[in-house]
């Protein structure tokens, strides 16, 4: 096999190129959560419930975790360039698509086929990027690539939001287009061409179970709350089909001579904790964006564009966590970089959870910045431990795998803490309203509040069940945060099976150089 371009030589343009390719990281990354202060507003135009509006979240989510998995395959088929150049002009095309839907059935459909497209823009990037840049410039090169990976989700609710207060919703999306334009010119100017090399056959056995397990499981995930979870059939259905299809996807991985995620990935024990941590990650990165949101702007009554600033600190608390990790993880354990960083994280969700509308904004900037710093100093070490024992000719697989699982736990936290906040709403609402009856003391003065909350006249009754529903909502919340405090820990405790690697060692020199060439 020829060495990549750029390996062994300086490549031309290769600032204008890396420009590019971080366009198309970013606009691929922003996309996973740009839409989430919109959502409101989506929900109004499209008429369509909370638990239905979050699709548009977890359909782009997960048809781009089931996509990456073929990455690899279809890179070497085809050439790495032409899938780039094809990707990016389909995620573009269904960018705008999404912009132009008028019903819910329209935008999950595009979405679903942005999601598809820009499965392969992040390998992709990262791939190229580690071909065009020389060994001693892989690090770099790997921090400015990670920072449009982390940084992109966490950002996204932020320019979401002033699309959405100085234009329209539909804005999130036709953004792209200019974006998109510019980085498929460059690419097609710029990018080196490698030639199609012949591969082996895909396997599509592994593939396709493996995605109708994860398809069954995030619609019953989507739509377990609204149609009563396992009393309805459709919901029992689909749980019994992902289940199969997990069960097939075991005994293919076990048996079969060819496998597309090799068995010996999962032999090394740092890599299978990293796995486990990162669905973490995953969980709490685009599940607390997808709950602050509408936190803000429903029960904190914020403004669009005041609710996307609120949120935009814990963007800077990552990028300044990931700058001081990545100077760090070499010279001290990474283990106890996460574990400091898991110990933020935890913090900060545990200030969540006594969140009240009337918290003041500076405590809110103050816990989402934690949260922030928590997630960039989890993120960079966890690079280091992931690949410091896996083989290198498994490191292809393993960075495919990696972004799976991210992937996936973005669907599943997001779907999982919009069930549960639906579930709990109705279940706290029910509790409350128990206790407002003609006989509760505040309705029996005679006074304003008396006549103004009397649930005999339709008014007063609305008046009660929205102020009932307004605290239904605020414990719910709690109870959220508490759900996702407790998925921090298994994570934590895969920090006990993970090996420390020395900071004299070569792979740990360049943690992120071996293994994410996705050729």
């Amino acid at each position: 096999m020829h060495p990549p371009p750029g390996a062994d030589e300086d490549t031309p343009n290769r600032a204008l190129l890396t420009i590019c390719l971080m366009i198309a990281t970013l606009m691929q990354a922003l996309d996973s959560t740009i839409a989430n202060v919109a959502l409101p507003y989506m929900q109004g135009t499209l008429s369509a419930s909370y638990d239905q509006i979050t699709w548009v979240l977890t359909s782009y989510v997960v048809m781009a975790a089931i996509m990456t998995a073929p990455v690899g395959w279809l890179s070497a088929r085809f050439g790495r360039k032409n899938l780039f150049i094809t990707c990016l002009v389909g995620f573009t095309i269904t960018s705008m698509l999404c912009g132009l839907a008028g019903s819910l059935n329209q935008i999950v459909l595009y979405r679903l086929l942005q999601g598809a497209f820009g499965a392969a823009l992040v390998p992709l990037s990262q791939s190229t990027m580690m071909d065009i840049y020389p060994a001693a410039q892989r690090g770099t090169a790997m921090s400015i690539w990670g920072m449009g990976v982390m940084v992109g989700p966490i950002l996204g609710p932020t320019l979401g939001g002033y699309l959405t207060a100085n234009f329209d919703w539909r804005y999130v999306f036709f953004v792209n287009l200019p974006f998109g334009i510019a980085a498929i010119a460059g690419l097609a100017l710029l990018m080196p061409k490698m030639k199609p090399r012949g591969t082996s056959k895909f396997d599509w056995t592994g593939f396709a179970v493996l995605s109708i397990a994860l398809s069954g499981l995030q619609i019953a995930l989507d739509r377990g709350q609204e149609l009563d979870w396992f009393s309805s059939t459709t919901i029992t259905g689909c749980f019994i089909i992902a289940g199969l299809g997990f069960y097939l996807f075991t005994v293919h991985m076990l048996t079969a001579r060819n496998t597309f995620i090799p068995r010996a990935v999962f032999a090394d024990r740092n890599f299978l904790a990293a796995l486990i941590t990162m669905g973490s990650v995953g969980m709490v990165l685009l599940a607390s964006s997808a709950l602050l949101a509408p936190y803000l702007e429903n029960l904190g009554n914020y403004p669009v564009a005041t609710a996307g600033l609120v949120m935009a600190p814990r963007g800077v608390g990552t990028m300044a966590a990931m700058l001081v990790a990545g100077r760090l993880v070499n010279r001290s354990d990474a283990r106890l970089l996460m574990l400091a960083g898991y110990l933020m994280l935890g913090f900060s969700i545990y200030m969540q959870e006594g969140w009240t509308p009337d918290v003041s904004q500076a405590y809110m900037v103050l816990t989402i910045f934690i949260q922030g710093l928590g997630l960039g100093f989890v993120f960079v070490p966890l690079q280091v431990v992931a690949f410091y024992t896996l083989p290198a000719e498994l490191r292809t697989q393993g960075t495919s795998l990696l972004s799976l699982v991210r992937n996936v736990g973005s669907a599943v936290g997001i779907s999982l803490t919009s069930a549960l906040l639906s579930r709990a709403t109705q279940y706290v609402h029910a509790n409350l309203a128990q206790f407002i009856t003609p006989f509760s003391r505040p309705l029996q003065t005679g006074g304003a509040v008396s006549r103004l909350l009397n649930p005999a006249t339709p008014h007063g009754a609305a008046l009660l069940d929205s102020m009932i529903n307004t605290q239904a909502q605020i414990i719910a919340y709690m109870d959220d945060y508490k759900f996702m405090l407790f998925s921090t820990i298994p994570a934590m405790a895969c920090l006990l099976l993970m090996r420390h690697p020395e900071a004299s060692h070569p792979q740990a020199s360049q943690p992120a150089a071996g293994h994410t060439a996705l050729e």
